[in-house]
Order: structure tokens, then C-alpha cells, then sequence
């Protein structure tokens, strides 16, 4: 009895074992590969915002959406975030005066500053995109959150592409172990509670 007890530990610590690996490897994999294609707008996911300033993460965000847009990849740019606690500038207000310091007309730029989370991002991004006519949408994020927020919008019903910025402040193995770990329990949470 003891041994068959232990047999059904070790497999089912085995299969939970190579399950989280294939979460791991599509999350990496997805990050790592740009899709975008031509669309009606470029969702710029929120990031902290310190003050009236990106932050580092924010901002490789940020030079992305520009990239997208100064390439002719959308029209528009939709930023996406809220007033963190003891915030006075939302995250989206914060990218929309980033963008426009390097070039990009207001006339171009559409925001929503309500959500605090990546599933209120992307569910305030599509009231905008209804509101304006808009039908697909290039995804902005970091390479290793690109899964998950794929995952909502589908979920959402976005037509969406995915566009992981080239260039990340997690370099190190260290850090990106430590963000891959993160999504992996963010992929799980979402799956379970749907936010």
C-alpha cells in the first residue's frame, strides 16, 4: 500500500512538474517572436508611472508603440492604465505626454485611465476601440507578459497581434527567471478566477 502511495506521488509530481515546464516554454516561446500586423490601433499596456515620468519598464513599452506606429503598423495609439495609490498622474496620461515628446500628434493618441490590472487594461482598451470604430489591435507588452494579456484579449474578443518589445530591463537570468516564475502563477490565477 505504502509503495502504490508512493508511486502516485511521484506521478503526479512528475505531470505537475511537466506541466508547469510547458507553461513556462509557451510563455517564453510567444515572447519572443513579433506578430504584429496592420491594424486599427496599438495597445500599449500600462506600467508604473514614477510621477509624471515611465517607469524603466514603462518606457521600453512606450519606445515600442512608437517604433509600431512611426513603421505605419496603426493609426493609433491607445495607452491603458489608471492612478496608482497616491498616483496624480494615471498611467496613460503619463505615456500619451511620452509619446508626444517624441513626435506623436494628440490627434493620434487615445487613453483609458480607469484599470489597475492587465484584464481591466485590456477590457477599458476595448470600450475605446468600440467607441471608435476600431476592429483589431497590435498588444504591447514585455515579452514574458505578452501570453497572458494574448490570452484576455482572445478571451475579450480582440482581434489582436502581439508585439513584445525587443529590448527589456529584466536582462539577467536571474531576473528573468524570477518574471517567468511570476507569470506562471499570474497564467494559473487567471485561468482559475478569470482576472
Amino acid at each position: 500500500m505504502r509503495r502504490r502511495l508512493k508511486t502516485i506521488l511521484v506521478l503526479l509530481l512528475g505531470s505537475l512538474g511537466i506541466w508547469l515546464l510547458a507553461v513556462s516554454i509557451a510563455i517564453w516561446t510567444v515572447g519572443q517572436t513579433d506578430h504584429a500586423t496592420k491594424s486599427d490601433c496599438i495597445i500599449v499596456l500600462g506600467a508604473a508611472a514614477q510621477g509624471s515620468q515611465p517607469s524603466p519598464v514603462f518606457e521600453q513599452r512606450l519606445r515600442h508603440g512608437i517604433d509600431l506606429y512611426q513603421r505605419q503598423l496603426a493609426p493609433r495609439l491607445l495607452f491603458t492604465g489608471g492612478y496608482g495609490d497616491g498616483k496624480t498622474h494615471s498611467e496613460a496620461s503619463v505615456g500619451s505626454a511620452y509619446v508626444q515628446q517624441h513626435g506623436v500628434p494628440a490627434i493620434s493618441i487615445l487613453l483609458e485611465e480607469k484599470s489597475r490590472t492587465t484584464r481591466q487594461n485590456l477590457e477599458e482598451a476595448l470600450k475605446v476601440m468600440n467607441a471608435h470604430g476600431l476592429q483589431s489591435a497590435i498588444i504591447v507588452s514585455d515579452p514574458l507578459h505578452m501570453k497572458r494579456a494574448l490570452m484576455m484579449a482572445e478571451d475579450l474578443g480582440i482581434q489582436a497581434s502581439s508585439s513584445p518589445t525587443p529590448t527589456s530591463m529584466y536582462r539577467s537570468f536571474g531576473a528573468q527567471a524570477k518574471v517567468l516564475m511570476r507569470e506562471v502563477y499570474f497564467m494559473h490565477h487567471y485561468m482559475v478566477s478569470g482576472e
